[in-house]
């Protein structure tokens, strides 16, 4: 039985990675919860130790939640800006961690903290979950098997108002509108993750983007009419092209869109294409993608599109809760690692290539190596 410490019991603890625990009934255990606020750790630990059938314990430093006797590996759900020095005391401590996006702030950190686990002989799992889930690790083999012949491209939005406006939010918003996180770090990355995943690394990357909505007014019912300054690009359009044969990708990422009808994703290939239709589908792990393949025949021509979904029902419910799947099954030797600090950091690189490229117009960059 592997032995979870959760650090951080804010938002995306509750109303996300908790009810995707009951998935590791049985092979897990939530034993020790950390949070600055002791209260909220005391409510985490009273839900998910029973759900895993156990006692959890709650602290409100985290150097005691690391000492935790027989803790084998973290849950790192700390803000954004935290992920370095959190996942840093978590390898130091010896303990495997899987930390929510993105792995560090800067490149460079990214791959200290990928050293460090290397030196510490500890898995480094980050999140977004997207490549680990089942429908991605099927839509993957099916692209390897020819189902859209060669893909040469993949668009996408993730196209919101942020979260100042998710109503059923329970944290503060406003860390998401600053130069810390932005559309891109903070929901861009899933899109990024999915699609370096599915095409292998970018070479290249081109965007414009700017501040569209330089105020918002909050909508979450605890904050109703607060306002927050928008540091941040709110609009990020970004360009990824490929070496070898013509493969490009085009996302939209903003926190500055109420609504929109566009796929959330959709892949295509000189044979045909693969659709991700709204965010329903997105975080419906077992709703089938829309698929349609070129008829070449003189008869042809008359395409349409057919719904296709993976052999294999999803054990959790969204993306977002593969991530601690994905850590037990590692753990266990049930799979190799798939959400490792390297794919991470080459996010990131991507990310960062596509602020500076919007910060001169455009201009083409290459992500770090």
């Amino acid at each position: 039985m592997i032995a979870l410490g959760v650090l951080g019991c804010g938002d995306v603890a509750f109303r996300t990675y908790l009810p995707g625990l009951e998935a590791l009934v049985g092979r897990a255990v939530v034993a020790a919860c950390y949070d600055p606020v002791r209260e909220r750790a005391e409510r985490f630990a009273a839900e998910a130790g029973p759900m895993l059938g156990t006692e959890a314990t709650a602290y409100g430093e985290l150097p005691a939640m690391l000492a935790h006797p027989g803790l084998d590996a973290v849950l790192n759900l700390s803000p954004a800006p935290f992920h370095k020095e959190t996942t840093t005391a978590i390898l130091e401590a010896g303990l495997h961690c899987f930390t929510e996006k993105p792995l560090a702030g800067t490149v460079a950190d990214a791959r200290a903290l990928t050293e460090l686990a290397r030196e510490r002989d500890r898995l480094l799992l980050c999140a977004p979950a997207t490549m680990a889930t089942t429908r991605f690790q099927w839509l993957k083999e099916q692209l390897a098997a020819g189902l859209l012949g060669r893909p040469t491209l993949a668009t996408g939005q993730m196209a919101n108002l942020g979260p100042a406006a998710w109503r059923e939010y329970k944290g503060d918003p406003a860390v998401f509108y600053t130069d810390a996180v932005g559309p891109l770090l903070d929901t861009g990355v899933y899109l990024l993750h999915a699609i370096t995943g599915l095409f292998g690394p970018a070479a290249s990357v081109s965007a414009v983007g700017g501040v569209a909505i330089p105020e918002r007014t909050v909508l979450i019912p605890d904050r109703f009419g607060e306002t927050i300054a928008v540091a941040a690009n709110d609009h990020m359009l970004v360009h990824l092209s490929w070496e070898g044969e013509p493969t490009f990708a085009q996302i939209l990422s903003s926190f500055a869109t109420p609504r929109t009808r566009q796929p959330v994703l959709e892949i295509h290939g000189n044979a045909g294409t693969v659709a991700i239709p709204d965010v329903t589908t997105w975080y419906d792990m077992d709703a089938p993608v829309d698929v349609v393949r070129l008829d070449p025949s003189r008869e042809g021509g008359r395409e349409q599109w057919q719904p296709m979904a993976p052999p294999e029902r999803s054990p959790v419910r969204q993306p977002i809760q593969a991530g601690a799947l994905h850590l037990v099954d590692v753990l266990e030797g049930k799979s190799e690692p798939i959400l490792t600090s390297e794919h991470a950091t080459h996010v990131l690189a991507v990310i960062r290539a596509a602020e500076r490229s919007a910060a001169e117009g455009g201009r083409p960059e290459a992500p770090e190596a």
